[in-house]
């Protein structure tokens, strides 16, 4: 039986810097990482691909105020910017995947799943949103903002000015976990939980409501994994490696580490909360509840990784 593995893929595997950033910029670099995950297939693993969406949320978000300010249409909710990125990314990413497919002859197809994920209604994050979205505000544009839109909260960011923030909960259930798992046991390339998925919260009656949320996509991804019983579980990011005293002297490089001490490290504070942490703990997590092994690396080492050539390996 093949093995089952999710990739996660960061946004430097859709935007690759400032100048490349429209959609056939965004589209192009999917197909660069299209190949390595198609040669992660034909080395014998089942794929269920998630992806991030933070600077395709922020354009639609921008756009959507333009239209406001412009031609006084509605805004955008939060939470269906998030379903239009995982529409659109999940299509580019089938696209290119099923291309892949056709030109090295492989019969085996992709398929998008927008995917709800539940998060709890008493969640801190709730209380205390921290997760910067979307366009920069003057102090003018964003009492605007306020008065239109009274449940926002915007706040200055780092002396650049307001920005909204949003709360970012933590990812308690995979709504269409089984579906997902249906289309992989049938040989599927399966996109899921972009952006770290919809975030929805389970009423009484037990009916589902989107909120106005982000969800880590790494937490998501690490969560998704679990729930659908992957072997391995790969999150891509901006370097080959994981590494101690990051852009110190004594910058040091993890290339094979057991759980328990990757968790001495966390301990450490080596770290960072904003960048390589959510990636760690989502690593944690994963091998916490019965994941066998999992990889850090960047998406044009992805082949090497799998070869123990490169990558941080992380087992129980």
């Amino acid at each position: 039986m093949k093995k089952l593995a999710v990739v996660a893929i960061g946004g430097n595997s859709l935007i690759r810097d400032n100048v490349r950033q429209t959609v056939q910029d965004q589209y192009d670099a999917v197909c660069e990482t299209a190949k390595h995950i198609t040669s992660m297939i034909k080395q014998g693993y089942e794929v269920v691909i998630t992806h991030g969406n933070g600077p395709q949320v922020g354009f639609i978000l921008r756009r959507s105020e333009i239209a406001s300010e412009v031609a006084r249409m509605h805004h955008v909710p939060l939470v269906n910017c998030g379903a239009d990125t995982q529409g659109a990314i999940g299509y580019q990413i089938q696209q290119a995947m099923d291309n892949e497919f056709i030109k090295r002859g492989i019969k085996k197809a992709a398929v998008t799943v927008v995917t709800q994920v539940e998060v709890a209604a008493d969640d801190p994050a709730f209380s205390h949103p921290s997760k910067p979205i979307g366009s920069f505000y003057t102090e003018e544009q964003a009492q605007v903002l306020l008065a239109a839109n009274p449940d926002w909260v915007i706040r200055p960011d780092a002396g650049r000015g307001y920005r909204r923030v949003v709360p970012s909960p933590l990812p308690q259930a995979i709504i269409e976990k089984d579906m997902i798992r249906l289309l992989t046991r049938q040989g599927f390339c399966v996109i899921s939980v972009g952006g770290g998925g919809i975030p929805v919260v389970r009423q009484q009656d037990g009916t589902m409501t989107g909120v106005d949320a982000v969800i880590d996509k790494d937490y998501a991804s690490s969560l998704l994994a679990s729930e659908i019983y992957a072997d391995l579980l790969i999150i891509s990011t901006g370097v080959p490696k994981v590494y101690l005293n990051y852009g110190k002297e004594n910058e040091q490089a993890v290339d094979f580490v057991q759980l328990d001490r990757l968790k001495q490290y966390v301990q450490e504070n080596h770290f960072a909360p904003g960048s390589m942490l959510p990636k760690i703990n989502a690593v944690i997590s994963f091998l916490e509840k019965g994941g066998e092994k999992a990889i850090i690396t960047s998406p044009e080492c992805l082949e090497e990784a799998l070869a123990g050539r490169t990558g941080t390996h992380v087992i129980r």
